[in-house]
């Protein structure tokens, strides 16, 4: 439930717990949205619920392939393409993506014995520091932490202004709470294409 971590027994569970915990808040935003409604950018930029999982699943490969000291895709493409769901992905493809590179997250940081294992700084992007030898594995799960959470903000916005939906309202419905008096499960609205006149 992305409503509270669980409690945990040790740094490395922790620092997997809260990063799942912020997908799950992401996940939960995109939760009953259509393929369209997922490329759907509302508000004064240009942020979309899709373009957004699409970018932490690519963020978080990156990280990942900067930790191994392996060569990856991340950057390769255009940046801007990045943050975008194109009209040939569907949200439900770009979420499994998402769970995939959750999973291998796990199975990496799972294979490092230490996590104040050093990770040299990337020289490659003007975003990295210059005075900076190398941050710790422990640094990159609190830095994947941060920037999930903060593109987790960034979708509750979104979601809110496609169509009103909140948070606990959507993760009752995700989750299939019962409607109590004080929170009513998310339920979707009719929508034009299924009206019949």
């Amino acid at each position: 439930m992305p409503g509270g971590v669980p409690p945990v027994d040790n740094e490395r569970e922790g620092l997997l717990a809260y990063l799942a915990q912020q997908r799950d808040a992401v996940r939960i935003s995109a939760y009953g949205l259509t393929d369209d409604e997922a490329r759907l950018t509302p508000t004064a930029g240009t942020l979309s619920i899709g373009g957004l999982v699409k970018h932490l699943s690519n963020m978080e490969r990156g990280w990942m392939d900067i930790i191994l000291q392996r060569r990856g895709e991340a950057g390769q493409e255009d940046y801007e393409a990045n943050f975008r769901l194109g009209t040939d992905e569907t949200l439900a493809g770009a979420l499994e993506d998402y769970r995939d590179t959750a999973d291998a997250t796990a199975a990496i940081v799972a294979g490092i014995a230490d996590l104040a294992k050093a990770v040299p700084v990337p020289r490659d992007q003007p975003w990295f520091p210059r005075d900076v030898e190398s941050w710790s594995v422990r640094w990159v799960l609190l830095h994947l932490i941060e920037e999930t959470a903060r593109h987790a903000g960034h979708a509750d916005i979104v979601r809110e202004a496609i169509d009103g939906a909140t948070f606990y309202p959507l993760m009752a419905a995700a989750e299939g709470w019962q409607a109590s008096a004080w929170l009513q499960p998310w339920e979707p609205k009719a929508r034009a294409d299924q009206l019949v006149s």
